[in-house]
């Protein structure tokens, strides 16, 4: 009864299970089928020993009617075969608290990695909305380097106006005019014209100041915006790169967690494949233990059958005595 017991839980534990996809529920399972085994060995180990009992009794009363057979080196495999089995479910312990660390430190680079990536779209947004500034303050930079270069030639210009304007004011200044009035003597033309002169020399000189200063107003400006916009370009560019570095390294690392994963993954894989391997020698031992078992009982049935027939003939021979006895009386 215990070994057939002991079968039909060993055929309900299938081997389907060994490959099922969530390797915690496989791994559980493995310990599950090592546990009840060893429950069932020291059941068998139970029942042997109160089966050694009652065939020590057996023959201390009725004694040895054939040599007894030494089961002992049973006790040395059996005693292996627990052993082996504690090792196990140890190691099966050990590799089931890698996974889930490893599961747990893959979660962990998964976690970072979607927060280096929710960066790295924040700052390609900035970026992008950095650019249309960029263009706008390219394009004020053009504006006013036209503006600079339409002064410059509105400079020129009017200062070759002026110098047309001075050269024919003093040619007519210096020209020969020879007029007979008779009337009484007119203003000084000469005094007037000079001082026309230097009054447009002067006004010409205020203008030209004011000029100058507006220019190097705009100038000023227009390089204060410019060291601005390289400022700000040169530290997005390296805020740029920076993050380009930090997204490298965060690949690398990734790569470096999937190929630990992909190894223990395989690890685990391999691991499994051995331990069905030795599961199996462990249900093939066992399975040779259950057939001596087996034998053993069919040994002592035999033996039982075989007491009864000597008791039956016992009680004949002396049933046959009496009336022997009672014949001769």
């Amino acid at each position: 009864g215990v070994g057939g017991g002991f079968t039909r839980a060993s055929a309900g534990c299938g081997d389907g299970i060994l490959f099922a996809n969530n390797e915690k529920a496989t791994m559980q399972n493995l310990n599950d089928r090592l546990a009840s085994y060893l429950d069932k060995v020291r059941l068998l180990e139970g029942d042997n020993a109160d089966l050694e009992c009652k065939i020590r009794e057996w023959y201390a009363k009725v004694g040895p009617s054939c040599e007894p057979r030494d089961y002992s080196c049973f006790h040395k495999e059996i005693e292996d075969l627990q052993n082996q089995i504690l090792c196990a479910a140890m190691d099966t312990n050990k590799i089931l608290l890698s996974i889930d660390n490893n599961r747990m430190t893959a979660d962990d680079f998964r976690v970072k990695y979607e927060t280096e990536c929710g960066l790295r779209q924040n700052v390609d947004a900035d970026i992008c909305n950095l650019r249309p500034v960029l263009d706008q303050l390219a394009s004020c930079k053009t504006d006013l380097q036209l503006q600079c270069e339409a002064l410059t030639e509105e400079m020129c210009c009017l200062k070759t106006n002026h110098e047309e304007e001075m050269s024919c004011l003093r040619k007519q200044a210096t020209g020969d005019v020879s007029v007979e009035v008779n009337a009484c003597p007119g203003p000084d033309l000469r005094k007037i014209l000079e001082d026309l002169r230097c009054q447009y020399e002067m006004l010409m000189e205020r203008n030209r100041k004011e000029t100058e200063q507006w220019y190097a107003c705009k100038v000023e400006e227009v390089n204060l915006e410019v060291i601005t916009s390289s400022q700000e370009i040169e530290s997005s560019n390296k805020q740029v790169t920076e993050l380009r570095r930090q997204l490298q390294a965060l690949e690398i690392n990734v790569q470096a967690q999937l190929t630990m994963k992909e190894n223990l993954e395989s690890s685990l894989a391999e691991t499994e494949c051995r331990y069905n391997k030795y599961l199996a020698e462990l249900q093939s031992q066992i399975s040779c233990v259950e057939q001596r078992l087996a034998e053993i009982r069919a040994e002592m049935e035999c033996q039982n059958q075989e007491y009864k027939t000597l008791l039956d003939v016992k009680c004949r021979l002396e049933q046959e005595i009496q009336t022997y006895h009672c014949l001769l009386e």
